[in-house]
């Protein structure tokens, strides 16, 4: 790609921790930062950011970013109630926009958006995190479509995390606020289905949610899970907020893609009692039965993303795909049956 003058971001909300991985991706292909504005006090959240970007002013305004005709880029990691009225806000302003997952809570919202996007022509990005920043997804993406484990058959996804109560501030307990955890977590793993199977859509064949560990606080979903299917796969998903305190991370979010020739499994942040290190994928076909070390298959998210941007292309993600993974969340979450103290109502 020809040299350009770097691309200048500005960011509207940091209330989810994500927003380092959305900056520093970004910069990390040669973005600059205007500032950074959010809503009220982000606690503990602000004061990871201010030490880990301290050259980056914060902005009284977000006009001021809103207006500023040199942003190309905004980024949003926002209450995830709010992310689109800033972002219809933002493409509104001509700006290309980056959401952190999920980047709506409700259809309303999704259908408001998709026509701010075609009235606009401006670009609405989800950084799908457990994918867009993890190196050995990368590497699996290149082995599939090399064609190392046959045609795609099914994917399962296993997305826990951790709690972290004492860290959370309100919204996080709030469902209306956060979305639930189908919306919320599991769009991942709805990414991840739609793009390994190849599917452009999908059938929710079942889904529900349900709160077993957590009876004090009756707006949390602490369990859910997906079953999908589409003309090209299947694919089932788990997500939860248990991870115990003993793992050394936030959780063993693992990916299993099958193959009509083999498989492969991904164990993104920890290998348990094995391997050190993040990034383990293990490879099973007819030749190998290996562990590949993944680090440094690289993260082309970011810069694929910055290049449409110039260019007026979809090569990060066709902006389709981000609209459906949004949307078959959003209709699993509504469709799904509540279980455990959830059971019979909210």
């Amino acid at each position: 790609m020809p040299k350009h003058d770097p691309l200048r971001v500005g960011i509207i909300g940091i209330d989810h921790r994500h927003i380092y991985g959305q900056l520093a991706g970004m910069q990390s292909v040669g973005c600059t930062c205007a500032g950074w504005w959010t809503d009220g006090d982000p606690g503990a959240i602000g004061d990871g950011f201010r030490k880990r970007f301290p050259d980056i002013p914060w902005v009284s305004e977000r006009a001021r970013l809103l207006e500023d005709d040199s942003i190309a880029l905004i980024l949003i990691a926002a209450v995830p109630s709010e992310r689109a009225r800033f972002a219809i806000e933002a493409m509104r302003h001509g700006k290309d926009v980056m959401l952190d997952k999920p980047g709506c809570t409700t259809l309303e919202q999704l259908a408001e958006i998709r026509r701010a996007a075609a009235e606009t022509g401006r670009i609405w990005s989800v950084d799908f995190s457990e994918r867009f920043e993890v190196e050995a997804v990368t590497k699996a993406d290149a082995l599939v479509r090399a064609g190392a484990i046959g045609t795609v058959v099914q994917t399962v996804g296993l997305g826990p995390h951790r709690l972290n109560r004492a860290t959370r501030a309100g919204w996080f307990f709030e469902r209306q606020r956060y979305g639930g955890i189908l919306c919320d977590i599991a769009s991942h793993q709805v990414d991840q289905f739609l793009h390994f199977t190849g599917s452009t859509d999908a059938e929710i064949v079942a889904s529900a949610v349900g709160n077993f560990a957590n009876p004090g606080d009756p707006g949390l979903e602490d369990f859910g899970e997906i079953l999908l299917r589409s003309p090209l796969g299947q694919g089932y998903i788990r997500v939860d907020w248990y991870t115990p305190d003993a793992l050394p991370t936030w959780g063993d979010g693992r990916l299993t893609i099958l193959g009509t020739e083999g498989y492969i499994e991904l164990r993104k942040y920890v290998d348990v009692a094995g391997r050190p290190g993040i990034n383990h994928l293990f490879l099973v076909n007819r030749d190998r039965c290996e562990h590949i070390d993944a680090n440094g298959a690289g993260l082309p998210y970011f810069a694929s993303l910055a290049a449409d941007i110039r260019d007026r292309t979809e090569t990060a993600m066709p902006q389709a795909h981000a609209f459906k993974v949004t949307e078959l969340a959003l209709r699993a979450q509504a469709m799904a049956r509540r279980l455990g103290h959830h059971a019979g109502g909210e």
